[in-house]
């Protein structure tokens, strides 16, 4: 039977999450809501680790879902103007530019639309971790195809150069200025980076039987999804795995985000809304810039033609179907998924540790469910 408590109203969204469990090889899981600033659905259920139920504190490695973070850090640099998401990267990183990536921008990084989804160098576990050899790699990458004429998702390459325009103007890195801005004051349970402290709260990860086979660890989106392997995936229970608190501790700004559902939908509603009565990070014009799209169809490679992207979030589609026009998030490789919404004014998480493969439907159905309750 889930923990937690919903309000009067979002009855539907217990009633799915609990259906959830007996439809899908759930593992542990967690769905977090907040409407108007204000939490009106809180659930968790099953088993966080052998012998360690989920809690409402349990954290969960969320991948993808970092480039929600990110970006919002991004568009509040923007909003403040301390960054202007349409001028040249070498603005502020001067070493950027060279093999022509003169023009790039933010706004095509954020879009994958810069023509670096990958790197041609082999960087090691410890390189990546260590940063800097991850940002002179950058430097030295010339793009595969002309910048901005099409797109391909920029998995962990992402989250580095966008981190590493942060660092640049904030003068931290992108995981400790998320806490520095946005975790610490909301008391958010959400990193990028995770802190030794956190481990106990840690769930592990499993992979559902059956999962489909993955390409050829050669083939471009594993080498974009792997950094050219140095991140094995999904790679749970080897060295340097998904599991390995080695691993979460690093800044992996593209995928490497650790949270709670709560925190996840907290940063969303520290956005869009504010919480319990805080102005909201973004403003509504802040939100309709980062709305706009900037690519679709079936992209560089071919694959999720279904897909839309705005300026760092996916946006309502068939694939990711969410709230409506002014919905804004990001998926997990686990099944994770969050997104805000600032017309209904709802900000949504889910968080679980048994992976499904490709077209995993537990979100999809959850936000299902809760539109049944808006509407």
């Amino acid at each position: 039977m889930s923990q937690g408590w919903v309000d009067e109203g979002f009855g539907a969204v217990a009633d799915t999450f609990a259906e959830n469990f007996s439809l899908f090889p759930e593992l542990g899981a967690a769905v977090s809501v907040h409407a108007g600033g204000r939490k009106v659905v809180e659930l968790w259920d099953g088993e966080a680790a052998p012998g360690r139920s989920w809690s409402e504190e349990t954290v969960v490695p969320v991948f993808s879902c970092a480039k929600g973070l990110v970006s919002i850090v991004v568009h509040r640099l923007a909003q403040e103007g301390r960054l202007d998401l349409d001028v040249p990267i070498g603005t502020y990183w001067p070493e950027f530019v060279a093999g022509g990536k003169e023009e790039i921008s933010c706004r095509m990084v954020l879009g994958h639309r810069a023509g670096i989804p990958v790197l041609d160098k082999k960087l090691t576990f410890e390189e990546i971790a260590a940063w800097d050899p991850v940002v002179a790699a950058i430097e030295e990458q010339k793009p595969l195809w002309e910048p901005g004429t099409t797109y391909e998702y920029h998995g962990h390459v992402f989250g580095f150069v966008l981190g590493e325009v942060v660092r640049r103007i904030t003068g931290q890195l992108p995981g400790a200025y998320f806490r520095t801005s946005i975790g610490d004051p909301f008391g958010l349970r959400a990193w990028i980076g995770l802190p030794a402290a956190e481990v106990p709260a840690l769930a592990r990860l499993e992979e559902a039987e059956g999962r489909p086979p993955l390409p050829d660890p050669e083939h471009l989106l594993m080498r974009i999804v792997t950094m050219n392997g140095a991140l094995v995936f999904p790679g749970l229970d080897v060295p340097h795995g998904w599991n390995d608190p080695e691993l979460l501790a690093m800044e992996l700004p593209g995928a490497g985000a650790v949270a709670s559902a709560t925190g996840l939908a907290g940063v969303y509603a520290a956005a869009i809304t504010g919480i319990d009565g805080s102005e909201p990070l973004l403003t509504s014009e802040t939100i309709g810039d980062a709305l706009r799209e900037v690519s679709s169809g079936a992209g560089f490679l071919g694959f999720d033609a279904g897909v839309r992207w705005g300026s760092g979030f996916l946006l309502n589609s068939a694939f990711r179907p969410t709230l409506g026009p002014r919905s804004l998030g990001n998926d997990g490789a686990g099944g994770q998924f969050a997104f805000g919404d600032d017309d209904y004014g709802i900000a949504f998480a889910y968080t679980t540790n048994r992976m499904l493969g490709h077209g995993d439907p537990r979100a999809t159905r959850l936000i299902t469910a809760l539109r049944t309750c808006l509407d």
